[in-house]
């Protein structure tokens, strides 16, 4: 079957788009890239299922850029050819990058823009008057530069894509998507990509797409058990903490680690809870700059980080209530007292970014719908990698639990959520250190921890933006899973005792002093003890010290 399969060099591409695609170590098409990049060239639109971690992002891309390469050997007018909507900015920034290294090669002929960042309209309006080859934005930014003027598509755009289709919507991007189809041209091809193909997607189909062919790939949402393990846990609130204490710093998790928890006040209050016992994480939520998540992302995926705590808000609020936001300003308010503040509606780290070689999800809190459960434990097991998720169940999630179930088996009649076989009795002896440690993150201490990792942030993404520029390296040493310490830290948890770790695990968490132990048991027959030093014949300093100061004085003088 291998052998038939289509490969990129057999897809009619340019030399320098083959020779890009080598550079990034793609040996042949995933499934997606080798169904849909033909079609796509063929000119037909394309509505795309796969699950996440396909490949869809380059099964557009390449496409795209080919078509720009085909049109400027007998089209050289300057112009917007193709633009990319995109629920977040941290995903067009994902994307800008991917066509940046697709394009190496040609950057002279196809140039990517990305407007989904928060800088001013002003301060991008000279980057669209050159009139980039390639938009990347969310849509609320397009339709803004549209309407001030600073871009015009109604007459030169080609493409259309929308990437991560199912989230738009639910984004609150409805009303957005709608006023800026007004500006596009009457004729142009169309794709969307979607992990899932909800009621929203259909909608956006109706409005987007002339006859498109539908790409079902994969019959399941996420990668069959040989690639991806998933277990369930049932704990209540206290038990969490003291399971993800002991995973963590018994190192019995091995690899990146994403762990996700269903509010920011969560997400600061775990951070402070684990920085009692000394494991480093960063936080990464919708509160913090842009600037900031995205260079998070960056270093987590060069491997700076182990561990990232994170939110996804928009997950887990009802679309409905996600898009009254967006035009009620009043309701936004009221949501605002009771949830902190208001979440910025083009966040969602469980959605369509690309953190890279992510070993394990840690679902700490259970996510409120099935779409939610699929695109954070898709974050893992991405490409051909293998991957393990874990979920914590607490008594008022098992409803959850079983919709997930429901939806994830399907045909088959075994549980895809496997019990996470783990005796909780013999890491009682842990309890009491993690009952001092959460006596210690306090509302006030988490509400502090807020307040000073946001100054943090906007401090090292505005204030010191223009440092960064001139002097990238030094953007490569700023860490973000720095110490806060609002709480009162307790040195003596740090370390922990060997009387405390249970006996079946003693050889995972100190193999080098157990491989000592066995030594020595080799080394000393039963019955027979070493001796003392002081016995043992040029052992005794004492005895075998010589002063030899005053010779050596001696023997310098004589050859001076």
């Amino acid at each position: 079957m291998a052998a038939e399969r289509l490969q990129f060099h057999e897809m009619g591409l340019d030399d320098r788009l083959l020779k890009a695609v080598a550079d990034l170590g793609w040996s042949q098409p995933t499934l997606i890239q080798e169904k849909a990049i033909p079609l796509a060239l063929e000119g037909k639109d394309l509505l795309a299922r796969a699950r996440t971690g396909s490949g869809k992002t380059a099964a557009y891309a390449v496409p795209v850029i080919q078509r720009i390469l085909t049109s400027k050997q007998s089209v050289r007018e300057q112009d917007v050819r193709a633009l990319i909507l995109v629920p977040s900015k941290e995903l067009g920034q994902q994307v800008q990058t991917m066509i940046r290294q697709l394009t190496f090669f040609c950057s002279r002929d196809v140039r990517v823009t990305d407007i989904s960042g928060k800088a001013d309209l002003s301060a991008q309006r000279p980057i669209l008057m050159e009139k980039p080859d390639v938009v990347v934005g969310t849509p609320s930014r397009v339709l803004a530069h549209l309407n001030a003027q600073n871009l015009v598509l109604h007459s030169s755009l080609e493409m259309l894509v929308v990437d991560e289709a199912d989230l738009l919507f639910s984004f609150g991007f409805e009303a957005d998507l709608k006023n800026l189809l007004c500006h596009l041209p009457k004729i142009y091809q169309s794709f969307l990509m979607s992990a899932t193909l909800s009621e929203d997607v259909q909608a956006l189909k109706e409005l987007l797409l002339h006859n498109p062919v539908v790409l079902k790939l994969q019959g399941s949402q996420l990668p069959d058990s040989s690639q991806l393990q998933q277990y369930s846990i049932k704990c209540e609130e206290e038990d969490k903490f003291l399971l993800i204490y002991t995973l963590l710093k018994l190192q019995l998790l091995q690899g990146k680690t994403l762990v996700f928890v269903g509010a920011v006040d969560r997400c600061y209050r775990l951070k402070l809870f684990l920085e009692q016992f000394g494991i480093p994480a960063c936080v990464l939520n919708s509160e913090l700059p842009v600037q900031s998540r995205c260079h998070i992302i960056t270093q987590f995926n060069q491997g700076f980080y182990d561990y990232i705590i994170a939110t996804d808000e928009q997950s887990l609020a009802d679309p409905a209530a996600a898009a009254a936001q967006t035009t009620a300003g009043k309701e936004k308010k009221k949501n605002t007292e009771k949830g902190g503040k208001a979440k910025g509606k083009e966040y969602g780290v469980s959605r369509g970014v690309d953190f890279q070689n992510v070993s394990n999800v840690i679902n700490f809190d259970f996510p409120a719908t099935v779409e939610s459960y699929i695109h954070r434990v898709g974050r893992t097991a991405r490409a051909d990698n293998p991957g393990t998720a874990l979920s914590f169940i607490s008594h008022t999630e098992l409803d959850l639990l079983s919709e997930v179930e429901e939806a994830l088996t399907g045909d088959n009649a075994e549980s895809v959520l496997k019990p996470y076989e783990f005796k909780m009795k013999e890491i009682e002896g842990f309890r009491y250190r993690c009952r001092d440690a959460m006596r210690s993150v306090t509302k006030q201490a988490v509400r502090e921890a807020r307040l000073k990792e946001i100054k943090q942030e906007l401090l090292n993404s505005e204030k010191l933006k223009t440092y960064f520029d001139d002097n990238p390296r030094d953007l490569q040493l700023l860490r973000h899973d720095k110490d806060l310490h609002p709480a009162v830290v307790k040195p003596h948890l740090k370390n922990i005792p060997e009387y405390l770790v249970p006996q079946t695990l003693k050889s995972v968490v100190h193999p080098l002093s157990s491989r000592r132990k066995k030594r020595r048991e080799k080394s000393n027959p039963i019955g027979i003890s070493k001796t003392s030093f002081k016995n043992i014949k040029g052992k005794n300093p004492l005895k075998s010290f010589r002063y030899t100061r005053g010779k050596n004085i001696k023997g310098k003088a004589g050859k001076s």
